[in-house]
């Protein structure tokens, strides 16, 4: 996400930071790039306007014109700006009610209602330890009443028993009834959606929340729409008493033009953002990490945490005993490689790493992506277990007999062992170095789970993005 406008605004700021004094002239000028990259990015013109006015006026003050970093003083701004802009603080949920609380989707057909009320209510259930229930209230598009409790059925989280026939109204007073006595803690309604925002729909929508009474009015748009997101959005705003936005497809929307004008447009925080189609894919919207992401500074404080709840306890331990001891076999390998699927893939990876572009760049020179890692995945497969691990032993015959196994070629077992060979190197460094107690640290994690996450192969090394493979290609031929 935000990929066009990361890269715009990148190469902006790298002349800014070359040189060694900046004049006014030279501040006006580069923000009149950044209000160009802001327009292409689908960014709403009185948005951008303000923007740019806002930080021209810092930028062009004594402190950073006479500053011995005017450059690095510029991005702060910009920096600053940008939270502010996205929202400021992070707002959650209100649901410090008597329970339930009450939470109703609203939105246009095809923005994601139903499966972001599953990926919400799976959520609730896992981190915040809620019992919820959800009920679907559109009886207008064919099956979405079934859609949900497939939905149900895949969560874990309970569903409202369908009566055929039932209006809107009488089923959300029907689900709040039902989730009094069945002691839930939350009650998501999905609402119905049109095509386009229309009257009945407003009517339905504003007569569901007079007999609901939610705690939150949640409107769920995809951000692939651009302007016209924010536009439907403030539709919504004027009619129903909306308190936050959903954006849907946020892992597809290079631009972010959505994002960066839906606070400011509608008055109403992004609360979470749907990024791809897993029901795990839902995260919170929080200001200061996207700021981050888009300037290009890397979200390491969201790898860390997704890093500590993808591994498995037994797992870190595991490596951590390994690793003390500098020791990196094949089998830990392919326990990386499937760590990094867990965490969202190579491009999950890679948004949030520092220096975003460059890490991509060298992501992509080495070839390294996600089917660079299955085809890995599958050469440690067709390996047997004395093999994985001892790697020593893979002579010519052996190679040639894991190749035609995983339907590849021996030059990709040769770079597979490679890339072991660098790991295991990394480990031994680690070990003299203080071991990962010391190194994990640095981190806020104090220990091997939260490190061991962090080193997939070829996403290792110095700079960010830097491969251990050397920047080789795998698997092109």
């Amino acid at each position: 996400m935000f990929d066009s406008l990361s890269e715009r605004l990148g190469s902006v700021f790298e002349k800014l930071r070359g040189r060694g004094a900046l004049t006014e002239l030279d501040v006006r000028a580069a923000m009149r790039e950044v209000r160009i990259a802001l327009l292409e990015a689908d960014v709403a013109l009185p948005v951008a306007k303000k923007f740019i006015d806002d930080v021209t006026a810092r930028a062009i003050g004594a402190e950073v014109l006479r500053s011995v970093t005017p450059g690095q003083q510029v991005v702060k701004i910009v920096h600053d700006e940008l939270i502010e802009v996205l929202g400021g603080a992070q707002e959650g949920l209100n649901l410090g009610v008597t329970p339930p609380a009450i939470i109703m989707l609203v939105g246009l057909q095809g923005s994601g209602k139903t499966t972001t009320t599953a990926k919400l209510a799976k959520r609730l259930t896992e981190k915040g330890r809620k019992k919820v229930l959800m009920a679907s209230l559109d009886v207008n598009r064919p099956a979405a009443q079934q859609q949900l409790a497939v939905l149900g059925e895949q969560t874990g989280v309970a569903t409202l028993p369908i009566v055929a026939g039932q209006m809107p109204v009488d089923i959300a007073r029907r689900a709040k009834g039902a989730a009094k006595l069945g002691g839930y803690d939350v009650l998501m309604l999905d609402t119905a959606g049109r095509l386009h925002v229309d009257a009945a729909l407003m009517a339905e929508m504003k007569a569901v929340a007079g007999e609901a009474q939610p705690n939150e009015v949640l409107l769920v748009v995809d951000a692939l729409t651009g302007q016209d997101a924010v536009n439907v959005a403030t539709n919504f705003s004027a009619e129903v008493p909306l308190t936050g936005v959903i954006l849907t497809r946020m892992d597809g929307d290079a631009r972010g033009g959505a994002a960066l004008s839906m606070r400011a447009v509608t008055k109403r925080p992004i609360k979470f953002i749907g990024t791809g189609e897993k029901l795990d894919g839902l995260d919170e919207f929080q200001p200061e990490r996207v700021a981050g992401r888009i300037l290009g500074m890397g979200d390491i404080v969201s790898l860390v945490e997704r890093a500590s709840e993808t591994i498995e306890a037994e797992d870190a331990e595991r490596m951590a005993a390994k690793m003390a001891r500098g020791e990196f076999d094949m089998n830990d390998l392919r326990a990386q490689l499937a760590q990094m699927k867990r965490m969202g893939g190579m491009g999950a990876l890679a948004s949030m790493m520092p220096g975003i572009a460059n890490a991509k760049k060298a992501m992509s020179e080495g070839g390294v992506n996600d089917k660079m890692v299955g085809r890995m995945e599958a050469l440690v497969l067709s390996m047997t277990p004395a093999e994985r691990a001892k790697p020593e032993m893979l002579n010519a015959r052996r190679k040639i007999r894991i190749a035609k196994g995983a339907g590849t070629t021996v030059q990709e077992v040769n770079r597979l062992i490679k890339m072991h060979q660098e790991m295991a190197t990394m480990m031994k460094k680690i070990k003299k170095m203080g071991g990962l107690q010391k190194l994990g640290a640095m981190f806020g994690k104090g220990g091997a789970g939260g490190l061991a996450g962090l080193m997939p192969p070829g996403m290792g090394g110095g700079a960010p993005g830097g491969l251990p493979m050397g920047g080789q290609k795998f698997g092109k031929r």
